[in-house]
C-alpha cells in the first residue's frame, strides 16, 4: 500500500459504480476533465520529435484522449489504492483490486459530470481570453475551461508593455523577421501579421477565422515559412490537398481531433484552384459534425484552427473568394533560393529552433497586450461577412501598431476567381447572342451551343467562342447537368449580370433570363 494515494473501498458492482463515480466527480483521478459529456484525460506524449522542417508536422506536448475501460483502470492503479476485503478462511483480508471492464464502462457511460471540469480545449501558445487578459499560465484555466500546454516556455509577459518594449518588439517583427519576404503590396505583409496573431485573439475576438491563401509566383519565395511562423509555435498539421470533397471531409474530421493551432495544405499543385464546398461550409461553422469513420457515430469538434494554404499562382472559386485572405510574394527573379543579405539568415532553420520560437512569440504577446493595454480599440471600418469581429479586432491590432493594408487587397481575392470570371464571360455572351434574348429553356440554351456537323473535315466555328460553360470533363453538360449549374447561380451577380428563373405554369419548365445591371 502507498501512503500518499487516496484509498478507494469497493464492493459488489452496482457499490463500485457509485463509488467510483462518485471519486470522479471529487477530483480524485488528476487531469481528468468532461467534454460534451465524455470525460478526457490530458497527458504528456514521450518522445514527440521536434519538427526537422517547416512543412512538418509539429504537435503540442500533450494529448487529450476519451477515457476508455482499460484507460481508466489504469489511471485507478497509478493515482489511487483502490482495493475490496475478501473474506479467506473465515478471515477478511484487504486486497488491492481493478474493478472489471463492464464496471469500468458502466462508470464511463454516463453523461453528466457536475463536478468535472469542463475541457474547452488545448492550446500550444498563450491566449487573450474575452475579458482581455492573458492565459499565460501552463496547466488548466478555470476561466476558459482551456489547457494550455505550451510548445515554448516564456517568462510572464506584462501586462501593461511600455512604449519602449512595443517599440522592440515591432522593430523585431517587422523590421527583422517579415522585412524580407517579397511582398507584393503592403496588405500581403499586415494580412501575413493578421494570421500570425490570430491564434491569440481569435477567442477575444468570439469569431470565425478566415482562410489564409499564401500564393507565391515561384518556388522558394518563403511562402511555407511564412505559414510556419504561426504553425511551429501554436502546434501545425500539415495536410495534402485534395479536390475529392469526400476526402477532404474525412481529413479535416481527423485534423480536428488533433491539439494543434494551425492546419496547412501546404505545396498545392501549381495554379491550382482551390474550390470546396466543403472547405467554405467548414470555415463559417463553428462546430464540425461528421461521422466516426467505419461507424455510425456522429463525431463533433470545435472549428477552433486557423486554416491556410501556400502554392505557386494558387486561385480560388465557388463560395472561397468571400472567406478568403490573400497574402501574395513575388521575387522578381528566376531563382530567388538564391538570395542573400537577409536580416535574419537562413530563416527556414532559424524558425525551427524553441528558442527562436520563444523569441517570435514574445514579441507577438508583447504587441497585443501594448493594444490591450490601450483598450484594445477595433477598426470598425472592416467588413467580412461572417468574419466581421475578427477583422475589426485584428484590424483594430495592426491600426494600433501602424501596420497599414490590411485586407486592402480583397479585390484580388475575386480576381483571382475562376468560377466568377467563367461566369462572367458567359452571361456577358449570353447577353449578346442572337434569339437568347427572352425566357428561354435549358434544352434551347444548350442546343444554341451545338456546332454544326463538320463539312469535308473542317469544324463549323463555335458561336460561343468558348464561353459556355463547361462540365468537370471540359465538355458542354446534359439538360440535366446544366440545370443544375445554373440553379446554382440564380440571383448572383458576375460582373454586370445576373442570372433569373421562372416556372412556365403551363409545363412547369424552367425558363432562363440574363439581367444586365441598370
Amino acid at each position: 500500500m502507498t501512503d500518499d494515494k487516496p484509498y478507494i473501498l469497493v464492493g459488489t458492482k452496482p457499490e463500485t459504480i457509485r463509488t467510483l463515480t462518485t471519486e470522479i466527480n471529487g477530483g480524485t483521478l488528476p487531469e481528468t476533465y468532461v467534454t460534451d459529456g465524455a470525460l478526457i484525460h490530458v497527458e504528456r506524449v514521450s518522445g514527440s520529435a521536434q519538427p526537422s522542417a517547416t512543412d512538418a508536422d509539429s504537435a503540442l506536448p500533450v494529448s487529450a484522449a476519451t477515457l476508455t475501460a482499460p484507460r481508466l483502470a489504469g489511471l485507478l492503479a497509478e493515482h489511487t489504492y483502490t482495493y475490496r476485503n475478501r473474506r479467506v478462511k473465515e478471515e477478511w483480508q484487504e486486497e488491492e483490486y481493478t474493478p472489471p471492464a463492464d464496471v469500468l464502462s458502466a462508470v464511463l457511460s454516463r453523461r453528466e459530470w457536475p463536478g468535472v471540469r469542463p475541457l474547452r480545449g488545448i492550446v500550444g501558445a498563450p491566449v487573450l481570453r474575452e475579458d482581455g487578459t492573458l492565459l499565460q499560465a501552463p496547466g488548466y484555466d478555470r476561466a476558459t475551461g482551456l489547457y494550455l500546454a505550451p510548445k515554448v516556455l516564456l517568462p510572464p509577459v506584462p501586462d501593461k508593455p511600455s512604449n519602449a518594449q512595443a517599440r522592440a518588439s515591432w522593430d523585431f517583427i517587422m523590421a527583422r523577421f517579415l522585412i524580407d519576404f517579397p511582398w507584393v503590396a503592403p496588405a500581403d505583409r499586415a494580412n501575413a501579421l493578421a494570421l500570425m496573431v490570430t491564434p491569440i485573439l481569435r477567442r477575444f475576438a468570439r469569431s470565425l477565422v478566415p482562410f489564409g491563401l499564401v500564393s507565391a509566383t515561384m518556388p522558394g519565395s518563403g511562402k511555407t515559412i511564412l505559414t510556419a511562423a504561426a504553425g511551429l509555435v501554436y502546434g501545425q498539421s500539415v495536410l495534402t490537398w485534395t479536390h475529392s470533397e469526400e476526402e477532404l471531409r474525412k481529413a479535416i474530421t481527423a485534423v480536428l481531433a488533433k491539439p494543434v493551432g494551425a492546419i496547412v495544405f501546404d505545396n498545392i499543385e501549381e495554379g491550382a484552384v482551390i474550390r470546396s464546398a466543403t472547405l467554405a461550409q467548414l470555415l463559417t461553422a463553428p462546430t464540425w459534425s461528421d461521422r466516426k469513420l467505419g461507424s455510425s457515430v456522429t463525431l463533433e469538434r470545435s472549428n477552433d484552427k486557423v486554416w491556410m494554404a501556400t502554392g505557386n499562382n494558387l486561385s480560388v472559386g465557388g463560395d472561397m473568394p468571400s472567406r478568403t485572405v490573400l497574402i501574395r510574394l513575388d521575387p522578381k527573379m528566376p531563382k530567388p533560393e538564391e538570395r542573400t543579405g537577409f536580416a535574419i539568415p537562413d530563416l527556414s532553420r532559424w524558425v525551427l529552433e524553441p528558442e527562436n520560437q520563444r523569441v517570435l512569440l514574445g514579441h507577438l504577446l508583447v504587441l497585443v497586450m501594448h493594444w490591450c493595454a490601450a483598450g484594445a480599440p477595433r477598426a470598425a471600418g472592416h467588413v467580412m461577412r461572417q468574419f466581421t469581429p475578427w477583422a475589426q479586432t485584428v484590424g483594430g491590432f495592426l491600426a494600433h501598431h501602424g501596420v497599414e493594408g490590411f485586407l486592402t487587397n480583397a479585390e484580388d481575392v475575386h480576381g483571382d476567381d475562376v468560377d466568377d470570371t467563367e461566369w462572367t464571360a458567359f452571361l456577358t455572351k449570353w447577353s449578346d447572342m442572337p434569339g437568347l434574348d427572352g425566357w428561354i429553356t435549358t434544352a434551347a440554351l444548350r442546343e444554341s451551343a451545338m456546332r454544326e456537323p463538320p463539312v469535308d473535315g473542317h469544324r463549323s466555328p463555335d458561336p460561343w467562342d468558348g464561353a459556355f460553360i463547361l462540365n468537370e470533363q471540359g465538355r458542354i453538360p446534359d439538360v440535366r447537368s446544366l440545370a443544375g449549374k445554373l440553379r446554382g447561380q440564380i440571383g448572383r451577380w458576375h460582373g454586370e449580370f445576373v442570372l433569373r428563373k421562372v416556372t412556365d405554369p403551363h409545363d412547369k419548365g424552367a425558363r432562363w433570363h440574363v439581367e444586365r445591371k441598370p
